[in-house]
């Protein structure tokens, strides 16, 4: 017997035995609307809400009328985007309208699965992000985010607010290393 045999028998025969996991209380939260916003708020986001999902054109309209590289599925768009898109092409986007699964009232962050990325790096590169969210997908805390993900495909991001840090000598940036400014759209 080798001594690499004798010292994977040796792990094999100390194997512990199964131990059951502990029973976790459900973790309880608010989960509102209102809650959601104040959080968002609270982390440099900006929430707004409209009546149906049709009229987000019109917030975009409002709100970016000035931007003019647009990447979006959800409401006109300027930039073709797509999975091979380059990142010269991806780095011109001033505004990306994406779709969101999951809303999390404990810090603001939504969750969007790659397929509504349309491209991986196009929420991080975009300078202005806006996330379309159905206020009924709004849960109170991570657990139960983390609950609804396993039928949403296999990757994706939770992304709260725009881009900051506070690395170099304490001094909040915001737009650091993504987008500069996000707005939450909830119908």
């Amino acid at each position: 017997m080798t001594s690499r045999e004798k010292i994977l028998a040796s792990v094999k025969a100390n194997k512990p035995s199964f131990l059951e996991l502990p029973v976790i209380s459900a973790f309880e939260g608010d989960g509102s609307i209102e809650r959601f916003k104040t959080v968002l708020a609270g982390i440099g986001g900006h929430a707004i809400e409209i009546d149906s999902k049709t009229d987000c054109q019109g917030v975009i309209d409002t709100h970016y009328s000035d931007l003019k590289n647009v990447a979006s599925k959800l409401v006109k768009a300027s930039v073709e985007i797509d999975i091979n898109t380059s990142k010269e092409v991806l780095e011109q986007v001033d505004l990306a309208v994406i779709d969101g699964i999951i809303g999390v009232a404990e810090n603001g962050a939504i969750w969007i699965p790659e397929v509504n990325m349309i491209n991986r790096a196009l929420p991080f590169i975009t300078q202005h992000l806006v996330l379309v969210l159905d206020k009924t997908y709004i849960v109170a805390n991570m657990h139960e985010a983390y609950k609804k993900l396993d039928t949403i495909g296999n990757y994706g991001a939770f992304i709260a607010g725009p881009s900051k840090t506070a690395d170099i000598e304490q001094s909040l940036v915001i737009g650091a290393h993504g987008a500069r400014s996000m707005m939450v759209i909830l119908y």
